[in-house]
């Protein structure tokens, strides 16, 4: 397994704080990308209770989404550009983590077609999984920056 924790996530993501909601992309090799995030309690999605919200892990697959579509584009000397969430089918949410629990969130590409990807997510903490879907990530022409 490669670890990609080492690369900066302005370089892959066109997300920029506060709006970041993975601390690492430590995983892509061919259908399977997975990256880390440990909630933090000055976090957007968070609510005051201290706990991450639903909206939150939907940003976080697709931020893993768009972290695997950034270094992909990137290893071909290409720009980041911007994706949008096309669809979202078969959510489950068994729960939501809390301040300071890590979640490892996992995509595994089902289908990709033109300037779409068709994903399964699963979000764990542990090897325990809180939130599984299938996600369509659609891929702009807008160029991350822009």
């Amino acid at each position: 397994m490669n670890d990609l924790s080492n690369i900066p996530l302005s370089d892959i993501l066109p997300q920029r704080s506060p709006f970041v909601m993975i601390d690492a992309l430590v995983r892509c090799e061919g259908d399977t990308t997975e990256t880390v995030f440990k909630v933090k309690s000055d976090c957007v999605f968070c609510n005051s209770e201290g706990r991450f919200s639903e909206a939150g892990m939907v940003e976080n697959i697709a931020q893993t989404c768009a972290a695997r579509i950034g270094y992909l584009s990137r290893l071909k000397g290409g720009e980041v550009h911007i994706g949008v969430i096309g669809a979202i089918n078969n959510m489950t949410i068994e729960e939501t983590p809390s301040v300071g629990e890590e979640l490892r969130t996992t995509i595994v590409v089902e289908e990709e077609v033109f300037n779409m990807t068709l994903v399964r997510a699963e979000i764990k903490r542990g090897n325990e999984p809180l939130a599984t879907c299938k996600m369509k990530i659609a891929l702009t022409d807008k160029k991350a920056g822009e």
